[in-house]
């Protein structure tokens, strides 16, 4: 991940970086939500507006937003591995990734539908329909019940390297993982700290969902 990620790489390369490994999370998870969702793989096969819509929704909507979640995640493991001997791994994650992860990815999602129903004419062309629908979305992405789940879990890409860096450069937190599983111990931690996120992000959506009840 070095390789490709240093702070002393030119911006376009980095970004370049980010959007290569943007993809290669984003289009598994996404054929994974087309192969278990029933019947929705077959409407695609056939192509026409259905397809040109779907592939319009992971273009526009999607690898934008998985792009910007990466490219924070990215930035800030490039700056751990660039002071490896400052402990502040996991203060970046908990202070700039995780609100990144949660308020930026709700973020997001509210500007893209908005930009959607303003330039294709998406959730009736309303802006004030296709903000209510957002925190919905997201409650349920959470259990890969909609195209959103796939955005978030491609996320996954850039969060294992951010947290397993952070957690081992932390002495406490390093030595926690280690005795608890041993040189994997780091990895299993990492991916309970994106659990985590993802709960977060539930959480926040849920608390929309009640205050747009009111």
């Amino acid at each position: 991940m070095q390789r490709y990620f240093s702070i002393d790489m030119p911006a376009l390369v980095f970004a370049r970086n980010t959007l290569l490994f943007s993809l290669l999370g984003l289009v598994p998870a996404v054929v994974i939500f087309v192969v278990t969702t029933p019947g929705f793989g077959g409407m695609l096969v056939g192509g026409g507006a259905p397809l040109v819509r779907f592939a319009r929704q992971v273009a526009i909507n999607g690898l934008p937003v998985v792009f910007v979640v990466n490219y924070v995640s990215f930035f800030l493991f490039a700056l751990i591995v660039a002071s490896p001997g400052r402990n502040y791994g996991i203060r970046l994650v908990l202070l700039v990734d995780l609100p990144v992860r949660v308020f930026g990815f709700i973020a997001l999602h509210g500007a893209i539908y908005v930009l959607s129903a303003d330039l294709f004419g998406s959730f009736g062309g309303s802006r004030a329909t296709a903000l209510r629908v957002v925190a919905p979305t997201l409650v349920r992405s959470v259990l890969f019940e909609n195209i959103s789940g796939a955005y978030l879990y491609a996320t996954l890409a850039s969060a294992l390297p951010l947290y397993v860096t952070a957690i081992r450069t932390s002495e406490r937190l390093g030595a926690l993982a280690h005795r608890f599983g041993g040189r994997s111990g780091a990895v299993l931690f990492a991916i309970a700290g994106f659990v985590l996120a993802t709960l977060a992000l539930t959480a926040c959506a849920a608390l929309l969902i009640r205050w747009q009840a009111r």
